[in-house]
Protein backbone atom coordinates (compact mmCIF):
# COMPACT_ATOMS: atom_id res chain seq x y z
CA UNK A 1 0.00 0.00 0.00
CA UNK A 2 1.20 3.50 -0.80
CA UNK A 3 -0.38 6.71 0.38
CA UNK A 4 -1.33 9.57 -1.93
CA UNK A 5 0.39 12.17 0.26
CA UNK A 6 -0.34 14.21 3.35
CA UNK A 7 -4.00 15.23 3.52
CA UNK A 8 -3.92 17.64 6.47
CA UNK A 9 -1.91 18.66 9.51
CA UNK A 10 -3.20 19.14 13.05
CA UNK A 11 -1.26 21.21 15.57
CA UNK A 12 -1.48 21.68 19.34
CA UNK A 13 -1.31 25.44 19.89
CA UNK A 14 -1.64 27.83 22.86
CA UNK A 15 -4.45 29.88 21.29
CA UNK A 16 -6.30 28.35 18.31
CA UNK A 17 -8.00 31.65 17.40
CA UNK A 18 -4.71 33.59 17.42
CA UNK A 19 -3.05 30.84 15.39
CA UNK A 20 -5.96 30.90 12.93
CA UNK A 21 -5.45 34.65 12.42
CA UNK A 22 -1.72 34.04 11.86
CA UNK A 23 -2.23 31.26 9.29
CA UNK A 24 -4.87 33.34 7.52
CA UNK A 25 -2.44 36.26 7.18
CA UNK A 26 0.64 34.12 6.48
CA UNK A 27 -0.80 31.51 4.10
CA UNK A 28 -4.27 32.71 3.16
CA UNK A 29 -5.95 29.77 4.89
CA UNK A 30 -9.62 30.33 5.74
CA UNK A 31 -11.63 29.04 8.69
CA UNK A 32 -14.02 26.38 7.41
CA UNK A 33 -15.28 24.96 10.71
CA UNK A 34 -15.03 25.23 14.46
CA UNK A 35 -15.69 22.48 16.96
CA UNK A 36 -15.45 23.61 20.56
CA UNK A 37 -12.13 25.44 20.81
CA UNK A 38 -10.69 23.67 17.73
CA UNK A 39 -10.38 25.61 14.48
CA UNK A 40 -10.25 23.95 11.06
CA UNK A 41 -8.81 25.84 8.09
CA UNK A 42 -8.40 25.27 4.36
CA UNK A 43 -6.83 26.91 1.36
CA UNK A 44 -9.43 28.62 -0.85
CA UNK A 45 -8.25 26.28 -3.66
CA UNK A 46 -8.35 23.10 -1.56
CA UNK A 47 -10.65 20.22 -2.39
CA UNK A 48 -10.62 18.84 1.13
CA UNK A 49 -12.70 19.58 4.20
CA UNK A 50 -9.62 21.03 5.96
CA UNK A 51 -5.87 21.40 5.47
CA UNK A 52 -5.00 22.50 8.99
CA UNK A 53 -6.53 21.79 12.37
CA UNK A 54 -5.63 23.88 15.41
CA UNK A 55 -6.31 22.35 18.82
CA UNK A 56 -6.03 23.98 22.24
CA UNK A 57 -2.89 22.63 23.95
CA UNK A 58 -2.43 22.10 27.65
CA UNK A 59 0.91 23.35 28.96
CA UNK A 60 4.02 24.46 27.12
CA UNK A 61 5.31 23.04 23.86
CA UNK A 62 8.23 20.69 23.41
CA UNK A 63 11.67 22.30 23.23
CA UNK A 64 13.08 22.77 19.69
CA UNK A 65 15.03 19.91 18.06
CA UNK A 66 13.50 17.21 20.28
CA UNK A 67 11.40 14.23 19.27
CA UNK A 68 8.25 15.41 17.52
CA UNK A 69 7.18 17.16 14.34
CA UNK A 70 9.96 19.16 12.64
CA UNK A 71 7.82 21.09 10.15
CA UNK A 72 4.97 20.97 7.66
CA UNK A 73 5.53 22.18 4.08
CA UNK A 74 2.97 24.22 2.14
CA UNK A 75 3.42 24.34 -1.64
CA UNK A 76 2.68 27.44 -3.70
CA UNK A 77 1.85 27.30 -7.41
CA UNK A 78 4.34 29.83 -8.81
CA UNK A 79 7.65 31.50 -8.10
CA UNK A 80 5.79 34.83 -7.98
CA UNK A 81 3.68 33.47 -5.11
CA UNK A 82 6.83 32.30 -3.32
CA UNK A 83 8.36 35.78 -3.72
CA UNK A 84 5.15 37.35 -2.37
CA UNK A 85 5.16 34.91 0.56
CA UNK A 86 8.78 35.81 1.35
CA UNK A 87 7.90 39.50 1.62
CA UNK A 88 4.75 38.89 3.68
CA UNK A 89 6.40 36.42 6.06
CA UNK A 90 9.40 38.71 6.57
CA UNK A 91 7.06 41.61 7.38
CA UNK A 92 5.35 39.34 9.95
CA UNK A 93 8.77 38.48 11.49
CA UNK A 94 7.95 34.83 10.80
CA UNK A 95 10.69 34.12 8.21
CA UNK A 96 13.66 32.34 9.79
CA UNK A 97 15.48 30.81 6.81
CA UNK A 98 15.49 30.03 3.11
CA UNK A 99 17.16 27.46 0.85
CA UNK A 100 17.57 26.28 -2.71
CA UNK A 101 17.30 22.49 -2.32
CA UNK A 102 17.87 21.86 -6.03
CA UNK A 103 14.49 20.13 -6.40
CA UNK A 104 12.66 22.91 -4.58
CA UNK A 105 12.90 26.48 -3.34
CA UNK A 106 12.00 26.88 0.33
CA UNK A 107 11.17 29.48 2.95
CA UNK A 108 11.28 28.42 6.62
CA UNK A 109 9.07 30.15 9.15
CA UNK A 110 7.83 30.02 12.74
CA UNK A 111 4.22 30.46 13.81
CA UNK A 112 3.26 32.25 17.07
CA UNK A 113 3.99 29.07 19.08
CA UNK A 114 7.40 28.58 17.45
CA UNK A 115 6.16 25.67 15.30
CA UNK A 116 8.21 25.59 12.13
CA UNK A 117 6.59 25.44 8.71
CA UNK A 118 7.92 25.63 5.18
CA UNK A 119 6.52 27.42 2.15
CA UNK A 120 7.97 25.86 -0.99
CA UNK A 121 7.89 25.74 -4.78
CA UNK A 122 8.94 22.46 -6.40
CA UNK A 123 10.87 22.43 -9.68
CA UNK A 124 8.75 20.75 -12.38
CA UNK A 125 10.11 17.35 -13.46
CA UNK A 126 10.68 18.52 -17.05
CA UNK A 127 12.79 21.47 -15.84
CA UNK A 128 14.86 19.66 -13.22
CA UNK A 129 18.49 19.07 -14.15
CA UNK A 130 20.43 16.14 -12.70
CA UNK A 131 23.38 17.47 -10.75
CA UNK A 132 21.73 20.83 -10.06
CA UNK A 133 23.30 22.50 -7.01
CA UNK A 134 21.53 21.66 -3.77
CA UNK A 135 21.36 23.29 -0.33
CA UNK A 136 22.69 26.60 -1.55
CA UNK A 137 21.43 30.14 -0.84
CA UNK A 138 18.04 30.94 -2.34
CA UNK A 139 18.11 33.40 -5.27
CA UNK A 140 14.48 33.91 -6.29
CA UNK A 141 15.36 36.69 -8.73
CA UNK A 142 17.64 34.31 -10.66
CA UNK A 143 15.01 31.56 -10.63
CA UNK A 144 12.33 33.96 -11.90
CA UNK A 145 14.69 35.21 -14.63
CA UNK A 146 15.38 31.59 -15.63
CA UNK A 147 11.89 30.07 -15.55
CA UNK A 148 9.49 33.01 -15.27
CA UNK A 149 7.41 34.27 -12.36
CA UNK A 150 4.35 32.27 -13.46
CA UNK A 151 6.12 28.91 -13.94
CA UNK A 152 3.91 26.31 -12.27
CA UNK A 153 5.31 24.20 -9.46
CA UNK A 154 5.45 20.44 -9.92
CA UNK A 155 2.44 20.01 -7.63
CA UNK A 156 0.42 22.61 -9.54
CA UNK A 157 0.91 20.93 -12.93
CA UNK A 158 -1.46 18.24 -14.14
CA UNK A 159 0.03 14.74 -14.00
CA UNK A 160 1.43 13.61 -17.34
Amino acid sequence: MATLGIRHAVLWVKDPEASARFYNEALGLEVVNRYGTAVFMASPDSNTDHDLGLFDAAGEGAPPRHVGLYHVAWEVATLAELAEAKIRLAEMDALVGENNHGVSRSLYCHDPDGIEFEVMWEVPVDLYEDGAPSNIPLDLDADIARWGADCLSRGARPAA
